[in-house]
């Protein structure tokens, strides 16, 4: 039983964040090498991402804010794994060594209460499993308004790097100009500072005032430098050589990232919030008409993928591939597209080549096909159901109709021999290479539409293409 040391206020705040992060970290690595070691409703999770990390952070250092000591600490964080890992896990040997590591970062970041009985101030010596705590401290938070602005998200994301309490917050703007804003940074508890209009302003304050930060607050160890502005890395490098550590703060699209000038580590801390997150079939629907109107605007079929990627972000201020991996972990842009093959088309000449998509809309009441030129008014009845195809003349006369129904009306009379596929799956439920294969063929699906007598098959820039002879 760990010993009930009161958690000194100026390293609750290391405590929380070693600990946290130390299990986030413990949770990416089971997901990687045993996820069957996670509980069920958790085991589909993104651990790994940003955001993920961000969200488990702060749950688990806004739990441990209300621990009273180390055992607490120690008991809410159990109780934590306890709902994230199988019980087989918690069990188990393995986990014995994971607690006894959370057990010693809790008794390492702090420090026993003095007994009564005790008439020595020095300081105990660290055991070899055992770290010096952190000297007491706090950090301090220096932000451009006008360069940079951290929602309350945000500032939980940093304090959970900081290894000192933020208990010093700055703001620097021409605040005339920002609205209600001075009122909303100061409920948060930021120290407002006013500059005059003028390019730079705030942050030749903030290099003004933060170059001597350390003065006014002698107990500062880490300092905050939230800015975009790539001039204030001289105050970087100004507070850096009185032995603060100094965290590079700028914004990057839709990410925080963070630079820990002492180390180099970088953190990264996205902006999209699961609450943004499209809906999947709203994502559909909106792609979908993102490819239509540039459809209609540069009158061509096939789009880039990164040209929808583009034209997502600018519509919806949302990146498409982290919207695609919340929906679909651990998968890239164009499985979306894959996904709903009723929906879309895709098509990638080459590996190296770029990954253009088309919608796949099918023609409504087309002229039905016939097999043999010669003979119009011979009109051909295609299968209703996979059941109904037991022969290769079946087979034919069912790609027959798709093909006919895909090219009703288009200018060249020809299409994709992706869309013919993908028609063909949607209609009969498997395969059309399955078929084949269910023949005894031994020829692949172009071969197949070679030997058809009623079908043309020529090679584009783009893929095969088949007609209606």
């Amino acid at each position: 039983m760990p010993d009930q040391n009161p958690l000194l206020a100026t390293q609750e705040s290391a405590a929380f964040s070693v600990i946290s992060r130390y299990i986030a970290q413990t949770l990416i690595s089971i997901q990687e090498k045993h996820p069957e070691w996670i509980a069920e409703k958790y085991r589909k999770t993104p651990w790994a991402k940003p955001d993920s990390q961000s969200v488990l952070i702060g749950k688990l250092t806004k739990s441990f804010k209300v621990a009273s000591d180390t055992a607490s600490l120690l008991l809410t964080a159990k109780k934590y794994l306890q709902i994230l890992l199988i019980p087989e896990f918690i069990n188990s040997p393995q986990f014995s060594k994971l607690f006894a590591k959370i057990q010693q970062l809790a008794q390492s970041q702090t420090v026993p209460a003095k007994s009564q009985n005790s008439v020595s101030s020095k300081p105990p010596t660290p055991t070899a499993n055992q770290t010096a705590p952190l000297p007491a401290g706090i950090a301090i938070l220096l932000l451009d308004v006008e360069n940079l602005q951290l929602n309350i998200e945000t500032e939980k994301f940093l304090e959970g790097i900081s290894h000192y309490p933020i208990q010093i917050k700055v703001a620097f703007a021409n605040w005339r100009s920002m609205g209600k804003k001075d009122a909303e940074f100061h409920q948060r508890g930021y120290q407002l500072i006013h500059v005059p209009p003028g390019k730079d302003s705030a942050d030749l304050k903030m290099a003004t005032v933060g170059a001597s930060i350390f003065v006014h607050y002698p107990t500062a160890k880490e300092i905050f430098v939230c800015s975009s502005d790539r001039a204030l890395t001289h105050l970087s490098n100004t507070l850096q050589a009185h032995g603060l550590t100094v965290f590079q703060v700028r914004k990057q699209i839709d990410k925080i990232i963070v630079l820990n000038s002492k180390t180099g580590q970088v953190e990264t801390h996205s902006l999209v919030t699961l609450l943004e997150i499209t809906p999947l079939e709203q994502l559909v629907i909106q792609l979908k008409e993102l490819i239509k109107k540039e459809q209609q605007r540069t009158s061509a079929q096939w789009i880039k993928l990164s040209t929808i990627s583009a034209l997502f972000r600018d519509n919806y201020g949302l990146v498409l591939n982290e919207v695609v991996a919340h929906h679909l972990p651990d998968t890239k842009t164009r499985d979306i597209f894959i996904k709903y093959p009723t929906d879309f088309v895709v098509h990638q000449p080459s590996e190296t080549s770029q990954t253009y998509v088309t919608l796949f809309e099918v023609k409504l009441s087309p002229q039905p096909p016939i097999l043999n030129k010669e003979n119009p008014n011979n009109s051909i009845t295609a299968p209703a159901k996979l059941t109904d195809i037991n022969s290769l003349e079946d087979l034919e006369i069912a790609i027959v109709k798709i093909v006919g129904d895909l090219t009703g009306n288009s200018p060249n009379n020809s299409v994709f021999l992706s869309n013919v596929g993908s028609e063909f799956h949607r209609q009969y439920g498997k395969q059309i290479t399955q078929i084949i294969k269910d023949f005894n063929l031994g020829r692949k699906f172009p071969k197949f539409l070679q030997s058809c007598g009623s079908l043309d098959l020529k090679k584009a820039e783009k893929g095969w293409q088949v007609s209606l002879k």
